[in-house]
């Protein structure tokens, strides 16, 4: 499927691509490899073939955003570094219009004896970038990356934070035509990783094309119009992303029927620091979560289908310099599945902040109808879109429910038997 606009040309065009690996179980085969097919005798094969792509054909038009899901092992790599050119194609071709910034491994090309200064002049001239442009734009790369003070010191005695900082801020900053993002949405610490997603949703809003890959189908959904499926190096759907991370979600539901792993009741959070929550400047963070259930406060309640009220209590601190932050909920089973969730930006809820960034909102659950089970509750903070991870607090909080009455699944839903009038005809 391609959401064609008459009378332009493809961004990307991929027709019939393939690739494969040959993978040697010891390293003196290779060399057996090497060798054998010279001799007079006849050759012979020392590896097995592994198709990390088979028959891909895709066209993805300028002003695109498209993302791509699949499992580890399904070719999405693969398949962004033959579209970035770093790998070449074993069978099929791949057509490139526009300059393509690559955020896949970052900083892979830096050389660590040069500093930060001469890396970025090196990656800017294999980018693309003529001698003018890379002298207009350094400053600004430089500002951007937050590392002025050592960008005259050798690479190799950056921190990683400072070396990936570094990295982005180039491919962000060449101006591409095409970007191509490999899990690494937002990188740094929370005030960089803010600034560096707010600069990729800039270049969405601009019409520039986006290729992106990642395992949070949440951001698919709300960042791209259109979703890609692989799995095993072929495609299993492509259309609306709506649709395939649907049915890529229940794909991955049916794999967890069987599975027996638990997930432990903690407090997850991914961006905090250590230290200094109550002013994290640039960033937001969640400062308590308390769940309370037949008046009780505990991490892990018991409650009655149909009956219970659940308020769960949620503190945060902010910059206020940002814009408030908004506020997420979801219901997983045990395996991990969600089965409903709930925000505030898609009810339309203002949340009210004080003015030092802190803030403090409740939601309420009113007889929650949950069948007999075990669930997990998880909060995200995320920015004003609803998109960029701020903090999360993952299994925060355990509900067990009992029910009186035998109904399967996971909701009792709002319903009415009535009995309607059988006419009969003579």
């Amino acid at each position: 499927m391609s959401f064609n606009v008459s009378g332009q040309e493809p961004a990307i065009n991929v027709a019939k691509l393939s690739k494969c690996y040959q993978l040697y179980q010891h390293p003196k085969d290779r060399l057996k490899q090497f060798l054998w097919p010279h001799r007079w005798w006849g050759s012979r094969q020392y590896y097995r073939e592994l198709w990390a792509l088979n028959d891909i054909d895709l066209t993805i038009m300028p002003g695109e955003v498209v993302g791509i899901v699949g499992q580890n092992g399904s070719g999405k790599s693969t398949l962004l570094q033959l579209v970035c050119g770093t790998s070449t194609p074993t069978r099929g071709e791949v057509q490139v219009n526009g300059r393509i910034a690559a955020l896949l491994e970052l900083g892979a090309g830096f050389n660590p004896e040069f500093t930060g200064r001469e890396n970025v002049l090196m990656s800017a001239a294999i980018m693309g970038l003529s001698q003018a442009e890379i002298a207009e734009r350094i400053e600004q790369i430089i500002d951007f990356s937050g590392v002025r003070d050592f960008i005259d010191q050798p690479v190799k005695t950056y921190s990683s934070g400072m070396y990936v900082r570094l990295a982005f801020s180039v491919a962000i900053n060449v101006d591409p035509d095409i970007l191509i993002i490999d899990e690494a949405l937002s990188v740094g610490d929370g005030a960089f990783a803010r600034k560096s997603f707010t600069r990729i949703m800039q270049m969405r809003d601009a019409g520039k094309t986006i290729l992106f890959c990642s395992h949070s189908l949440f951001q698919v959904e709300s960042l791209c119009a259109r979703a890609i499926w692989l799995n095993q190096g072929k495609m299993v759907s492509d259309g609306e992303s709506a649709q395939v991370v649907s049915a890529y979600q229940a794909f991955l539901d049916l794999g967890t029927i069987d599975s027996t792993a638990t997930v432990e009741t903690h407090f997850t959070s991914k961006n905090a620091p250590a230290q200094d929550k109550k002013h994290p400047s640039g960033n937001a963070h969640l400062e308590k979560v308390q769940l309370i259930a037949n008046d009780a406060c505990t991490p892990q309640t018991d409650i009655t289908s149909g009956q219970s009220n659940v308020l769960i209590n949620i503190s945060f601190v902010s910059d206020p310099s940002l814009p408030c932050p908004n506020i997420a909920m979801t219901l997983n089973t045990k395996d991990g599945r969600i089965i409903t969730s709930t925000a505030t930006w898609e009810d339309q809820f203002v949340i009210q902040r004080s003015p030092d960034g802190s803030g403090q909102i409740c939601l309420r659950l009113k007889r929650l109808p949950l069948l007999k089970g075990e669930y997990l509750v998880n909060i995200y903070l995320l920015c004003e879109r609803g998109l960029h991870l701020y903090d999360s607090a993952e299994a925060i909080a355990t509900i067990q429910v009992k029910q009186v009455g035998r109904l399967q699944g996971y909701f009792s839903i709002p319903h009415q038997w009535e009995n309607t009038t059988i006419i009969q005809n003579d």
